[in-house]
C-alpha cells in the first residue's frame, strides 16, 4: 500500500500549473452558442440546428443579426485571454459563416451546417487561460487585436451590403423589363 502511495505522489507535478486545462466558459455564452447552433433536433435524421438557421431566413437583418451575435462571442473571449492566433481563427469562423450565408438558399444550409458560435465557444473552451470567475477584463493589446477583426469583419458586413445595394440600384435604373 505504502508503494502505491509513493507512486501516486510522483505522478503528481510539485510545481503549480500555470495553464488551467479545463476552463468552465461562463454559461451565458454556453447557453447562447447552444440556443443559435443547437437548439432544435430533426428527429429522423438526428440532425441539429439553432436559431441562426431560423433568423438567417430573412433577407440581410437575418445576415446581420446573427453575425452581431457571433461577433459577441469573439469580444467575450478577450476575457479569457485566449491566444491571438484564437482569435484570429474565431473571426475566420465567423467570416466562413457571414460569406457562405450570402449564396442564395445554398447558403442558408452552409449556416446551418458551419454552426460558428459552437465552433467558437469550443476553441475557447479549449485555449482560456484564465476561468469565468477570473475573466473580468482583457489585456489592451487583446483589445486592440480583436478590434482590428471586428473591424474587418464589419467592413465584409458593410461592404456587401453596399454591393447589394448598388445591384439592386443598377437592375432599377438600367434594365427597363421589357416596359
Amino acid at each position: 500500500m505504502k508503494a502505491y502511495q509513493e507512486i501516486e505522489l510522483a505522478r503528481k507535478p510539485s510545481h503549480a500549473v500555470l495553464r488551467p486545462t479545463a476552463i468552465q466558459v461562463g454559461r451565458e455564452l454556453e447557453v447562447l452558442s447552444q440556443l443559435m447552433d443547437n437548439q432544435f433536433h430533426v428527429p429522423v435524421i438526428g440532425w441539429r440546428f439553432g436559431l441562426n438557421a431560423v433568423i438567417d431566413l430573412i433577407p440581410e437583418f437575418g445576415d446581420i443579426a446573427t453575425t452581431i451575435v457571433a461577433l459577441y462571442i469573439l469580444v467575450s473571449a478577450v476575457r479569457y485571454r485566449v491566444p491571438k492566433i484564437t482569435l484570429l481563427r474565431m473571426g475566420l469562423n465567423i467570416a466562413i459563416y457571414f460569406i457562405g450565408g450570402l449564396v442564395p438558399f445554398a447558403g442558408d444550409l452552409f449556416d446551418a451546417w458551419w454552426k460558428p458560435n459552437i465552433r467558437n465557444i469550443n476553441l475557447l473552451r479549449g485555449r482560456a487561460t484564465v476561468s469565468a470567475d477570473d475573466a473580468k477584463r482583457g489585456r489592451a493589446s487583446d483589445w486592440v487585436f480583436v478590434s482590428l477583426i471586428v473591424g474587418g469583419l464589419l467592413t465584409l458586413l458593410f461592404g456587401s451590403m453596399t454591393l447589394t445595394f448598388l445591384i439592386f440600384w443598377y437592375i432599377a435604373t438600367h434594365l427597363q423589363f421589357g416596359m
